[in-house]
């Protein structure tokens, strides 16, 4: 067993580390919606390990915490971050903005904290053909863009405004949107959003990986059977092909192979029993079958697949691997509608 396993991993905390983890557990597990039982049977853990965690009476393992993680679709880091101060007033010095940079496009938040995320001003800089998507964007509110430098098109509806310096815009959010900087060079704006639903991430779907993905170095998979095709049975496809994206372009291709249902069958009069009333595929026994089908592109984030489970659905998205299900077929067809924002998830097509 490797000497990490148990070795305590939180020099350093100003509270006991285990009250820290504990508290944080029950806060990821109550807002995903977890009863203990439940989560306790998801990740595979002992239901009285995890109260004893939740109590701050037993400091996890790494492991324990890469499982835990894993289920409630978090990185390992997050148990050790304590809740910001909501604050009622936020002073932001021009050389101190807080960051986040999503390929070549770089956001600062200017309302970092600011209680119930009532505004959501930012500074965006974009590089030449950098924006929102061409994916019409549509969220809760309003949203006010000042143009400080460059030029940006913003398109709201079949309508284009050309904001050049010292232009602005005003607009209701749930109009479909979006923008670009069509300068030769780089662009900034000063863009507000002004949601009506506290509960909408600061930043909205503007910078979300959904709408950055061209600037991106990604990688997605593909369910095939052979390497140009995209099958139409998750479970039963042998493999996947990845595909590595940058600036939107495929400039690599690999096949790997992929587990499948006849890798399960031995279990399959085990897994029917305790699937009894769980729902198709929605049982921990499935997700554990889905997390192994999963290993060979854990490094990607996207799976384009032509049918698919509920259940796997459900768990490709708790392992942070965002699943579309698609009507075409080709796959380097798929991929490019991805790449320009058109490619749509046919959720109706699960079972």
């Amino acid at each position: 067993m490797n000497n990490l396993e148990n070795k305590p991993i939180y020099p350093g905390l100003q509270i006991p580390a285990e009250f820290l983890v504990g508290r944080k557990l029950r806060e990821l597990r109550n807002k995903k919606g977890y009863s203990l039982r439940a989560l306790a049977d998801q990740s595979g853990l002992n239901v009285n390990t995890l109260s004893l965690i939740e109590n701050g009476k037993s400091s996890p393992s790494v492991s324990t915490l890469q499982q835990l993680a894993l289920t409630l679709g978090v990185s390992i880091s997050t148990f050790f971050e304590s809740e910001p101060t909501k604050k009622s007033v936020v002073f932001t010095p021009a050389n101190n903005r807080p960051k986040a940079a999503f390929g070549s496009t770089q956001m600062q938040n200017l309302g970092k904290d600011l209680h119930e995320n009532a505004v959501q001003p930012f500074v965006v800089t974009l590089n030449p053909g950098m924006g929102s998507g061409e994916q019409m964007i549509v969220h809760t509110g309003f949203e006010f863009v000042f143009c400080l430098m460059g030029t940006i098109r913003y398109k709201i509806e079949q309508d284009e405004y050309i904001l050049n310096a010292g232009d602005s815009l005003v607009f209701e959010a749930n109009l479909p949107h979006c923008w670009e900087n069509i300068s030769l060079d780089n662009a900034e704006i000063l863009l507000i959003l002004y949601p009506s639903d506290e509960r909408e991430e600061p930043g909205g779907r503007h910078f979300s990986l959904a709408y950055m993905k061209k600037e991106i170095t990604m990688k997605i998979a593909a369910i095939t059977e052979d390497g140009k095709t995209i099958s139409q049975h998750f479970g039963r496809a042998p493999y996947y092909l990845v595909l590595t994206i940058e600036e939107g372009k495929i400039i690599e291709r690999e096949m790997r192979d992929k587990m499948g249902h006849n890798h399960f069958k031995s279990q399959e009069h085990e897994h029917a029993e305790e699937a009894h009333g769980a729902g198709h595929g929605m049982d921990s026994d499935s997700h554990n079958k889905h997390i192994s089908m999963a290993e060979a592109i854990a490094d990607c984030k996207v799976l384009l697949c032509g049918g698919m489970g509920m259940g796997a659905y459900e768990s490709m998205r708790r392992l942070n691997i965002q699943p579309v299900v698609t009507v075409i077929r080709d796959i380097d067809d798929a991929t490019q509608a991805f790449i320009d924002g058109k490619l749509i998830d046919h959720t109706e097509l699960l079972h």
